[in-house]
């Protein structure tokens, strides 16, 4: 079986919705959201309240050689977990 949850995103958005007690994660494209909810919940301790995902198509991108090469496609989660419940990033 393939990782779930690939990395917790530290970004400037991600420490903004960290006040809401939301975090940002980078989650494989062919996750579920119920797939989610136990990754986290297993992977971190803590109880997931909600979660929300948003999937990136490829982009085409221009190499230094000139030629073009699709970027890879990926899934982020927005998970919400209950008040007084943190995830500890490293």
């Amino acid at each position: 079986m393939k990782t779930i949850i690939r990395k917790v995103s530290v970004t400037e958005k991600g420490t903004l919705i960290g006040a809401k007690n939301q975090y940002m994660l980078e989650v494989a494209p062919e996750a579920t959201k119920p797939q989610i909810r136990e990754a986290v919940e297993a992977q971190f301790g803590v109880h997931v309240k909600s979660v929300n995902t948003a999937n990136y198509r490829p982009r085409t991108v221009l190499t230094r050689t000139r030629r073009t090469t699709q970027t890879q496609a990926w899934k982020r989660a927005y998970v919400t977990l209950r008040e007084g419940e943190r995830i500890e990033i490293a």
